[in-house]
């Protein structure tokens, strides 16, 4: 299994595996500096959609991913989303993914946000998955921390190999197809 180069990526992504698709490293936004998204050289940066649900403490909650109490989170949209300190927000990608049978997609922190405490955790993206991908993001520092919506928020990396016997969509697996903000589910 190897890491698959940008003209990889780019004849995947005019065939439908992300969509939309930039073709190129973009570092500034309607002439404003951002953190960059779209085409690298190994991957692809993912961009924050303008939705996010941040976790609260308002109604006692538990988080419990077998019986998820939504209650335990607001809603907001926006262009910015400030996370309190020492706590979560999920948000979803602007890009829909359809991953090959034979690709492993994994997703990374951007460094901007990696040295201002705040860390992405993305699982897998596994062969055969397709969907918005949901984004979880932590901030670990004392203070509240800004992420912004459409610029880069995680990069993807892709490696190929051969196709399992088995994959995501054959099985029928829970997250496929999903749209927007996905909460955990059994």
């Amino acid at each position: 299994m190897s890491i698959r180069p940008d003209w990889w990526i780019r004849e995947r992504a005019e065939q439908g595996m992300i969509s939309p698709f930039v073709a190129e490293q973009v570092r500034s936004k309607e002439g404003v500096g951002s953190i960059s998204y779209g085409l690298s050289s190994f991957g692809y940066d993912l961009r924050a959609a303008p939705e996010w649900r941040i976790f609260v403490n308002a109604f006692n909650t538990v988080v419990d991913p077998k019986h998820f109490d939504p209650r335990g989170l607001i809603e907001i949209s926006g262009e910015v989303c400030v996370i309190p300190p020492n706590s979560f927000v999920l948000t979803r990608s602007v890009e829909y993914l359809r991953v090959p049978d034979t690709v492993m997609v994994v997703a990374l922190g951007k460094s901007s946000y990696a040295r201002c405490g705040i860390v992405a955790n993305v699982t897998p993206l596994e062969p055969g998955w397709e969907g918005h991908v949901t984004l979880e993001l932590s901030n670990t520092t004392p203070l509240p921390a800004k992420v912004y919506a459409g610029e880069g928020i995680v990069q993807l990396l892709f490696f190929e190999g051969e196709r399992p016997e088995v994959t995501y969509k054959d099985r029928g697996g829970k997250y496929q197809g999903q749209t927007g903000i996905t909460l955990p589910k059994l």
